[in-house]
């Protein structure tokens, strides 16, 4: 995604000269969330609404929000299951701070999502499920239909569930299945609304229930039944159109942070000729990897389910050890769990890529919700000096070229990299521009052969990496182990000096790398009084608040992190530019910490630790007021 590009002004929407009839207004953007209980269907109704956007070209970025339970009672608030998407003619960069509309299949739905709703807001409700037993499920004491607390928005009250059955009387299936078409009949609704056509929808739902035929049919009878209903009774006097985005010339699709990470390591292990094989333990928001790799077999692809999280990583150093591009995935529960076997990559310099999908902790802690606390866990959790480098993703799109880098890192350095994603990232989506084969990185590499001189730790001059010997090669048998190595002999050593000198040569290749990457580029005014610092998933809001912020009059720059171990080599003179320098974490102050130990800047931490993403209006208020005169902001 670009930085950002200035919205075009709306059209306005044209007088009707019949007040009866429906006018169309074109919108530069909106945010739709689709809000019920986990077994409605509201995460399937999203990614619909978005699949179809993408397809009329529309810039999109998604937010899921999964229930933390895997069968949390119906009807209760712990069981709400929503999706939210904003679709626009312009370059986005987040979901949307709040919706524009809101569509609640129930009264928990309605309870947790009203509070986001702008005034104003489009408001669609299943009233058949607003039933005395849902309401105290929810913990409302009168009815919101009846108690006018839904005043300040425009409300459209349909009985969804009954009219979905009725449109599928004549299908052969029981009411429970047939019940489970309203989420469709919903999609249907919103479809007409915003202008969007049904033909996507109608051939998923042919292709997804080929062997079903009557279950496709249910849903396309739903989905048909939900537009005629706004069509035929003009449930709304307005409806909207947003045209499609001016994006680059390119091939795109919409894609998800965690398959865009998959797809980079299958093009990784093409691009280098190594075999990719992944060690992983399921384990929520990083499971969906080890799934989407599991289908690139006819590529080389191995994927193996280990039994824990341990034999996953150590399972993944094995395979680097015959000679594979080896990855292990995990969130922060297993990083942990990894920490020994990673430190046994450490001290015998094989590469393997340890991706992190980040969750809310600590412990078991919010396995559905989104973070950015495991940095420092990354940075120092291990016995010992065991650095690693640390690469962090921005969003879906740049999950494919930030993890082609932590390969390439791997593989030249001879080095585990830990790659941080984020829950938010890995579920979220947005367009993506297909890359040209040729366009991407040659990662090719040669294994050592010679067994002349051959020494298992001698060290390249410009990276320090050791060679790569694969076993099995005659003359190169050499030890493995997490006991200290001897220097060029890799024997067992406890001698003091060499521990130093091995100790110093592992950090010192960590920090060639800083040699090896770009220096960071500044967004925005270069003599602005405030410097927004981000890394990983804050990018959107940053930028979002940014270019608000810029709009306003206000001096104000923006720069972001990809490597966070080593550092950019200009971060420093950059920091030096800027009286305030602003760090929006989802922790509390794990980078604005790392900043002030190595740079000795008094930075402004703002951290957020609620499971949810930053809102670009939130950055926007701490930007003004720091602006405003507040020196004592820490």
């Amino acid at each position: 995604m670009t930085d950002a590009t200035a919205k075009p002004p709306a059209k306005e929407a044209a007088q009707p000269s019949d007040p009866t009839k429906v006018v169309t207004e074109r919108l530069e953007d909106v945010v739709v969330r689709f809000a019920g209980d986990s077994g409605d269907g509201m995460q399937l109704t999203g990614t619909q609404f978005t699949s179809t956007s993408a397809q009329l070209g529309n810039d999109l970025a998604t937010l899921p929000d999964f229930p933390a339970e895997i069968r949390a009672p119906a009807g209760t608030l712990p069981g709400v299951s929503a999706f939210q998407v904003r679709i626009a003619d312009y370059d986005i960069h987040t979901p949307g701070d709040a919706p524009d509309a809101l569509v609640a299949m129930n009264p928990a739905a309605l309870k947790k999502s009203l509070m986001d709703l702008k005034k104003n807001g489009i408001l669609i409700i299943n009233s058949d499920e607003f039933k005395a037993g849902n309401l105290k499920k929810a913990g409302y004491e009168t009815n919101p239909l009846e108690d006018n607390s839904l005043d300040g928005y425009r409300v459209l009250t349909a009985g969804i569930t009954k009219m979905t059955l009725a449109a599928l009387r004549e299908v052969d299936l029981d009411s429970r299945s047939k019940n489970r078409s309203k989420n469709f009949f919903a999609l249907g609704m919103v479809y007409w609304l915003y202008s969007r056509p049904l033909d996507s929808s109608i051939e998923w739902a042919r292709k997804k229930f080929a062997k079903k035929p009557e279950v496709a049919e249910a849903n396309i009878l739903a989905l048909k039944a939900g537009y005629n209903f706004c069509d035929i009774t003009q449930a709304f006097q307005t409806r909207y159109e947003i045209e499609p985005a001016k994006f680059p010339p390119g091939t795109y699709r919409n894609i998800m942070g965690n398959t865009a990470l998959s797809l980079a390591l299958v093009a990784a292990s093409r691009r280098s000729g190594l075999p990719l094989f992944l060690g992983a333990y399921p384990i929520t928001p990083a499971s969906d990897i080890l799934h989407e790799l599991a289908r690139f077999k006819n590529f080389g692809v191995t994927t193996f389910q280990a039994e824990d999280e341990i034999a996953a990583v150590c399972s993944a150093i094995g395979a680097a050890f015959g000679g594979a591009l080896a990855v292990t995935t995990t969130s922060g529960p297993g990083l942990a769990l990894k920490s020994e076997a990673i430190n046994l990559g450490v001290m015998i310099e094989l590469p393997l890529v340890i991706c992190n999908v980040q969750r809310g902790g600590p412990s078991t802690g919010l396995p559905t919700k989104t973070e950015q606390s495991d940095l420092l866990q990354a940075m120092f959790g291990r016995n010992g000096e065991s650095p690693v480098p640390i690469i962090a993703l921005a969003s879906p799109a740049d999950a494919f070229d930030a993890t082609l880098e932590a390969c390439r890192i791997a593989i030249k350095y001879m080095v585990p990299v830990i790659l941080l994603s984020d829950g938010y990232i890995a579920n979220g989506s947005e367009p993506w521009r297909l890359p040209k084969i040729e366009d991407l990185p040659d990662l090719r590499t040669e294994f050592h052969t010679d067994p002349e001189g051959f020494l298992p730790y001698s060290r390249n001059p410009e990276t320090l990496a050791r060679p790569w010997a694969i076993p099995g090669t005659a003359g190169l048998e050499h030890r493995i182990g997490g006991l200290e190595k001897e220097n060029l002999t890799g024997n067992v050593s406890y001698d003091a000096d060499n521990h130093q000198l091995m100790t110093d040569l592992r950090a010192a290749k960590v920090e060639r790398i800083a040699n090896d990457i770009p220096e960071l580029e500044v967004f925005g005014d270069q003599d602005a009084e405030i410097l927004v610092l981000g890394w990983g998933s804050t990018l959107g809001a940053i930028t979002g608040a940014v270019v608000e912020a810029r709009k306003l009059g206000q001096k104000v720059a923006r720069v972001h992190l990809r490597y966070i171990n080593p550092f950019p080599r200009n971060l420093g003179d950059v920091l030096d530019r800027y009286r305030h320098v602003l760090i929006p974490e989802m922790n509390s102050g794990q980078l604005a910490l790392l900043i002030r130990a190595r740079y000795l800047k008094d930075v402004v931490s703002f951290s957020k630790v609620e499971g949810k993403p930053f809102f670009r209006h939130e950055i926007s208020a701490k930007i003004t007021e720091i602006l405003g005169g507040n020196e004592d902001v820490h």
